[in-house]
This record gives C-alpha cells, sequence and structure tokens, in this order.
C-alpha cells in the first residue's frame, strides 16, 4: 500500500500497510537555497535489492519538480551505503561532491556524498 502526503513545503509516501517498511520525502529549501530541494530516504532491510526505493525516487523528483519552483533536488547518503548509490544514479542523479568524514555513525567518521539532479530544459 502507497500513501502519498504533500503538503506546501514538504512531500512524503510510505510503503507498506500496518508497519511501515519504508518512507521517502522531499524538503525544498528557504533563503540563498529556495530552488533546492533535499530527498530523503528510507527502507527495511528485508525489501532491499527491489527496485522500491529507484522507483520511488523518480515518483517523487518528477513530483517534486511539477510541485514546486525549484531546479535541483539533491541527496546525502553514507559514502557506504552502496546501495543508495545505485539508486540515485538509476534515478537520473549524479555525484557532485564527497566529503572526507563529515558523518559520525557508531563511533566512526564516515564520508559523505552529495548527489543531485537537475530539473529538464
Amino acid at each position: 500500500m502507497l500513501h502519498c502526503v504533500c503538503h506546501e513545503r514538504f512531500a512524503t509516501k510510505h510503503y507498506g500497510d500496518r508497519d511501515q517498511w519504508g518512507g521517502i520525502g522531499i524538503h525544498p529549501q528557504s533563503d540563498i537555497y529556495r530552488k533546492n530541494a533535499e530527498l530523503g530516504y528510507w527502507l527495511a532491510e528485508p525489501y532491499w535489492g527491489r527496485g522500491i526505493i529507484s522507483k520511488a525516487i523518480i515518483e517523487m523528483v518528477d513530483n517534486g519538480f511539477r510541485h514546486w519552483d525549484i531546479t535541483r533536488i539533491y541527496a546525502r547518503p553514507f559514502g557506504t551505503n552502496l546501495g543508495s548509490q545505485k539508486a540515485l544514479e538509476k534515478a537520473g542523479f549524479i555525484l557532485e561532491a564527497r566529503l572526507s568524514k563529515t558523518f559520525f555513525k557508531n563511533g566512526e567518521y564516515m564520508d559523505e556524498l552529495i548527489y543531485a539532479v537537475r530539473r529538464p530544459l
């Protein structure tokens, strides 16, 4: 079951029935970043490798460009999350930057990647 909630400032989708097993959201930015929106998502491990997030990313990017006056949507996966990187690339995102050891999780530093897609001309 897919549930989508669209608000003036963000849109979210949740996947699953009673127990949520995934979600995705797009969050338009403000001020000098107002032409950008951040994409965030998660998916429970038993559902990895099924193309679910890749399809959801494509839907949310389309939704974001249709509903907001933005020109760029970006995501910031961990450098170690190869599945997320692959899903973003599959959806047309391009790696813009790799920031060394900016995240600190579970007692260790991790690289932050910045992927983005631009509004088609």
